[in-house]
């Protein structure tokens, strides 16, 4: 029987893994650290004294690719969040405070609707976004669409900013383009915000692992993958520290890695070379009465503030600017935002700074470039990541749909 080897536990490699595994194949999932989850993970962290992601991912209601993962693993119900779309803001700097909140149904009556839309706006503001849909691949948003206004300062550059974790004048308005079509232009129901609970971990990696062990797929941690052996057409043999695999041509590869080091195993790949750091918060605090699930913070450092049960937990994108600060100065000003946002008086509490310095790829028009397809020139050698061309930016739905796509073409190699 003809294997199909994973390389890569993060959550694209877990995706490919889990849609194998669902197909009846056989899985042999290696991963170079000693946990899965790759930026999608959870830890008990002693400084924190408590269970932290390692960043905040927000899924959307309408992010097909994620809930078909969950629903395989069995952990559909692991994302919360409000029954209808809402998304709160608050102005720092005036104190000002809003929310968005769409009508029902794919046609988007709410913009003509004064208490709906976005304070000082017009129904016009929102129609000129449609340019974004139109855009061609060369493209930056700043040569779409006009990045001034209260609808681009209070809504869509803190958006695209999160999506994109890319400065959004100087990034891809195709894949701002891509992000709107699947969010406002489908209907509020498509974009309902959801968070995993209670943490990343017990959402999207340990009801993975416990569903790959019942389809008896190969997990082995803290293997790190040194070198593709090719011949003409095909990967021939894995080299791990300790082992060597060699494959059949039956057999096939799906290299989840990050883009560094995929670029570095596999001869002529283009990949993104650049980067964005992303800088979350966790503050150990049990948020105020009726705080939002999100808050987007407008004129502060933080730029998105989560409110889970225990903790409360700020991120920042693209974040190159602060990540090399010291992690209590940091600390002590996202704090200092938190407080201000919610009102509150206490002191800094426990609190823990992860830094991701390349946490994505830089979402420019000359970046999403650079991103390979799923195949390669090697007949068994498949990509997967949130980082290859999947016609979305680098999200978690982007890293699901690659890992789903490559379990794809690896059933109709089999099926040959």
């Amino acid at each position: 029987m003809s294997t199909t080897y994973v390389v890569g536990g993060g959550l694209a490699g877990l995706s490919a893994a889990v849609a194998l595994a669902e197909q009846g194949a056989r899985v042999v999932l290696a991963e170079a650290a000693g946990q899965a989850g790759g930026r999608c993970r959870s830890y008990f962290d002693p400084a924190f004294n408590g269970v932290i992601d390692n960043g905040n991912h927000l899924v959307l209601s309408g992010n097909h690719a994620v809930y078909t993962y969950l629903r395989t693993i069995g952990a559909e119900h692991a994302l919360v969040g409000p029954e209808h779309a809402t998304f709160s803001f608050v102005d720092l700097a005036s104190g000002e405070r809003w929310s968005l909140t769409p009508n029902e149904g794919p046609l988007p009556f709410w913009i003509f609707s004064a208490t709906r839309r976005i304070p000082g706006t017009g129904p016009l503001d929102y129609a000129r976004l449609g340019a974004l849909l139109m855009s061609g691949p060369s493209s930056r948003i700043a040569d779409v669409i006009p990045c001034i206004g209260v609808l681009w300062e209070r809504l869509m550059r803190p958006l695209l900013l999160a999506a994109l974790n890319t400065e959004p004048e100087q990034a891809s308005a195709a894949l701002a383009g891509a992000v709107l079509r699947e969010t406002l232009m489908k209907g509020e129901k498509a974009y309902r915000p959801r968070i995993a609970h209670p943490t990343l971990g017990a959402a999207f990696v340990e009801p993975a692992l416990a569903y790959l062990a019942t389809k008896d797929a190969e997990v082995r941690l803290g293997q790190r993958l040194r070198k593709i052996v090719f011949d003409t057409n095909h990967a021939v043999a894995l080299e791990f520290p300790e082992s060597t695999i060699p494959l059949s041509p039956d057999d096939t590869v799906v290299l989840a890695t990050p883009p560094w080091v995929a670029h570095d195993l596999v001869p002529r790949l283009s990949t993104p070379n650049e980067f964005r750091s992303i800088v979350n918060a966790h503050f150990k605090t049990v948020p105020p009465a009726g705080a939002p699930l999100m808050l987007g913070v407008i004129g502060g450092t933080a730029e998105w503030i989560f409110a889970f049960a225990d903790r409360i937990s700020v991120t920042v994108s693209a974040a190159d600017a602060i990540v090399d600060e010291e992690r209590e100065v940091l600390a002590r000003r996202l704090w200092g935002d938190v407080a201000k946002a919610h009102g509150i008086a206490d002191p800094l509490p426990s609190w823990q700074i992860v830094k991701e310095k390349r946490a994505t790829f830089a979402a420019t028009p000359q970046q999403a470039a650079r991103r390979p397809g799923t195949q390669t020139d090697w007949r068994n050698l498949l990509l997967a990541g949130d980082w290859i061309d999947t016609g979305l930016p680098a999200t978690l739905e982007s890293a699901v749909r690659s890992g789903q796509r490559a379990a794809q073409l690896a059933r109709a190699r089999r099926a040959l």
